[in-house]
């Protein structure tokens, strides 16, 4: 019997490479190169397992394949689809992702409860403060929720938003033009991705 492993692709732009782990939602890093993005993932084993408040198998990377990436991808958000996201997502499989979705979200609360309201900028003074970091994040999750066939209302609270969400994902993301799987992929990643940023620059 083979090893188990962590099944993972790339995606590849230009000047950008992501390294996803197809099976756990969430857990995705970009670097310049495939190889450092790899690393980058790997270095986030475990701050990935503290946000979803459990474990990952402790076991190599499989690299299951490559896509290639376009201007997003370069931009830095991962953004390109790959045979595997043709295939369904249900039952237990698909309760079992919404529910690192939904833990990632609850991990971006608890960082944004704890932290300043002014961040640390760059070194040219750059980047959001904690406010306007969460209300990107919960403009953006909104503009996803067309791309799983649910529309929310502007001003809409973020609570009643994320269940309008994850209800569309349980339908199958019905009149939606995201794959289930790669919605919530890109879901988590973005809230964990700016949990971390606001972590990072709290210090």
């Amino acid at each position: 019997m083979a090893a188990p492993k962590t099944r993972v692709y790339l995606e590849v732009g230009k000047t950008s490479a992501f390294a996803v782990a197809l099976d756990w939602p969430g857990w995705c890093r970009h670097a310049k190169t495939p190889e450092a993005a790899l690393d980058a993932l790997d270095a986030y084993r475990h701050r990935f397992a503290a946000a979803i408040n459990g474990s990952i198998p402790d076991v190599p990377f499989e690299v299951v394949g490559t896509v290639g990436g376009n201007r997003t991808t370069d931009f830095g958000a991962p953004d390109a689809r790959g045979p595997w996201d043709a295939e369904s997502l249900t039952g237990e499989e698909l309760a079992r992702q919404i529910d690192l979705l939904e833990d990632a979200w609850a991990y971006f609360d608890l960082v944004v409860a704890s932290a300043p309201a002014e961040l640390r900028k760059g070194p040219r003074g750059g980047g959001c403060d904690r406010d306007a970091m969460v209300s990107h994040v919960m403009e953006a999750e909104r503009a996803y929720g067309r791309k799983v066939g649910t529309r929310v209302p502007p001003r809409t609270s973020w609570d009643v938003q994320r269940v309008a969400i994850t209800a569309a994902l349980r339908e199958g993301g019905d009149g939606g033009v995201w794959p289930v799987g790669y919605a919530i992929r890109r879901l988590a990643w973005h809230v964990l991705d700016h949990a971390w940023e606001i972590e990072d620059k709290s210090e």
